[in-house]
């Protein structure tokens, strides 16, 4: 099932896309519940709540008449975020943001935050930072929604703690990045979070083996496979869980393939009027203008 928040006649709305992606069906909700968008539909148990159809749901509504907003429009916290974790994005990158990392790089996942307000939609402009960054990067990531929450879930265990999947454009400032130790403040900026188009939920799509694609301004620059990933999603949730609670609607991006700017040759950052697009199997796309 594919689950959306939307704007429509002036207000939010949550509702349910259907199979061909033309149209979506509001849920009857509070208005006030209507502003967590897709996260009043996971109960506490991380199921999915959702009324019958009748008195429960709207009218179809024609996705070109609505305005599409991020899924989660804010996070209930930081959206948990992997670093370097395909092969070979790890490998275009290894002289330059880890250059000073002698660890062990298949040993631990590389895990940092992004804060819940940099999150925009799927259409959404993102502004550059002029003045602060002048190296902005793209990165085109599966996202994984938590649904049932649980501390030190096992990995063999973690797959049944996944609502669904998103996407998000992990927008970087690579000079930011690179002159801190920690990389929250270059992830961090306002806007630089596109995410959606709506939440899959899981059991409609296996995140552990679809396609990663994203373009700027047409051109093909990252195509990869989630099965390339050097920690698996069951690993990612045993990690982030280990001794933290994850809760239902949590959000954690499960890293970027290569081909983002800074790996290229020389590096090619984004400028104002550049159009990112991503699209992930199995959920859609987003598809972003840089100002």
């Amino acid at each position: 099932m594919r689950l959306a928040t939307f704007q429509w006649n002036g207000q939010r709305h949550v509702g349910v896309v259907a199979a061909d992606g033309q149209s979506v069906t509001p849920v009857r909700m509070d208005p006030q519940q209507a502003q967590r968008g897709v996260l009043a539909l996971i109960g506490p148990d991380g199921d999915l709540v959702l009324p019958d159809s009748g008195g429960g749901r709207g009218t179809p509504l024609a996705i070109s008449d609505v305005q599409l907003e991020a899924p989660v429009p804010v996070p209930r916290r930081n959206v948990f975020c992997v670093g370097r974790n395909y092969h070979a994005h790890a490998k275009e990158l290894s002289g330059s943001v880890f250059k000073n990392n002698n660890t062990n790089p298949e040993a631990w996942p590389i895990v940092f935050t992004k804060v819940p307000e940099c999150v925009v939609g799927p259409s959404a402009d993102v502004t550059l930072p002029v003045g602060v960054s002048e190296q902005i990067d793209y990165e085109s990531e599966l996202a994984v929604v938590i649904g049932r929450g649980g501390r030190n879930i096992a990995r063999d265990k973690a797959m049944g703690h996944v609502f669904g999947y998103t996407i998000v454009n992990d927008v970087t400032a690579r000079d930011v990045q690179m002159r801190h130790s920690q990389w929250d403040l270059g992830k961090s900026f306002d806007t630089f979070c596109p995410m959606g188009p709506w939440v899959v939920t899981a059991d409609e799509l296996d995140g552990t083996n679809t396609r990663v694609r994203g373009w700027v301004n047409g051109e093909l620059r990252q195509d990869a496979l989630t099965t390339d990933l050097i920690f698996d999603i069951p690993t990612l949730i045993e990690t982030c869980s280990r001794g933290i609670t994850l809760y239902p609607g949590d959000i954690i991006a499960t890293g970027t393939p290569a081909g983002v700017g800074m790996g290229l040759n020389p590096p090619q950052y984004l400028k104002a009027g550049d159009v990112v697009r991503i699209e992930i199997d199995g959920i859609g796309s987003i598809e972003n203008r840089f100002v």
